[in-house]
């Protein structure tokens, strides 16, 4: 059974990981990766442009699918984050605006409390919804 994923990163993050065809959350963490399996779908929602910007951003900025489960450790210096491949499907940046009201995602009023642990289950209904507003 393959199960939707609601990534938080900052834009500019997820356009680079959008270039290298990779997945990384939570600043290179492994658990959350290994939550996730080949067939899933990852969507990321940017609430900020640059990590640290006190502006809000608030969109659903890339989506992907898992082709496999290999996770590997890579080696930037002293930066050694956890990563996936994935492949990202053609998608334009939607804002939460526009789907909010539609979403079982944010139905609560603390809705947005979850966002803090980086990474969330998303239901078919959601995944169906912000998708197809990402492919429109």
């Amino acid at each position: 059974m393959t199960r939707g994923w609601l990534g938080v990163v900052s834009a500019a993050h997820v356009h680079r990981g959008v270039s290298l065809g990779i997945a990384q959350i939570n600043h290179g963490k492994r658990a959350p990766l290994a939550r996730m399996h080949a067939g899933d779908t990852l969507i990321y929602y940017s609430p900020t442009e640059q990590r640290g910007d006190r502006t809000p951003y608030q969109h659903f900025t890339a989506l992907g699918i898992f082709p496999d489960d290999d996770i590997w450790q890579a080696d930037e210096g002293t930066f050694t984050p956890y990563r996936r491949r994935i492949d990202y499907l053609p998608a334009r940046p939607v804002p939460l605006a526009e789907l909010r009201t539609r979403l079982h995602l944010t139905h609560t009023p603390d809705w947005g409390h979850q966002l803090r642990f980086g990474l969330l289950p998303l239901d078919a209904h959601d995944v169906q919804i912000i998708t197809e507003a990402m492919h429109a």
